[in-house]
């Protein structure tokens, strides 16, 4: 496989309060928020339009599970359904099924230490 992860797609972490959080990011740190928190964009080597995603969840999140870990990290990918092979032979824990939206194919892995971590084949076209 000539590529795996290509990039940090999003920082997801829980908070006792999304909207103050992303309201207090706002103010001080001028992030541009919305109702899912705040996209960065940027271009990779090839100068293709790519974008990373910022969100606060609820304390109460089940979206992490099975980790127990306040923080979800997600990963870009070149091609999710042939890494995903790789990593099953390699004895990696996949969690679920491969879901397919209209802005990329998402996939859940757990690492050596339990996270969950959200592997992501983006679509950046669908969010411009």
């Amino acid at each position: 496989m000539k590529k795996r992860v290509t990039g940090i797609g999003g920082l997801f972490f829980k908070t006792k309060d999304p909207n103050a959080t992303k309201n207090w990011y706002k103010k001080h740190l001028g992030f541009n928020t919305d109702d899912y928190g705040c996209t960065f964009w940027w271009k990779d080597e090839a100068g293709n339009k790519c974008s990373t995603q910022w969100s606060p969840f609820p304390e109460d999140t089940k979206y992490y599970e099975p980790s127990k870990k306040d923080f979800m990290f997600n990963y870009r990918v070149e091609n999710l359904h042939e890494l995903l092979k790789v990593l099953k032979e390699e004895g990696v824990t996949i969690v679920g099924e491969v879901e397919e939206y209209e802005y990329g194919k998402f996939g859940y892995v757990l690492d050596n230490d339990g996270n969950k971590i959200e592997l992501w084949e983006p679509v950046d076209s669908a969010f411009l």
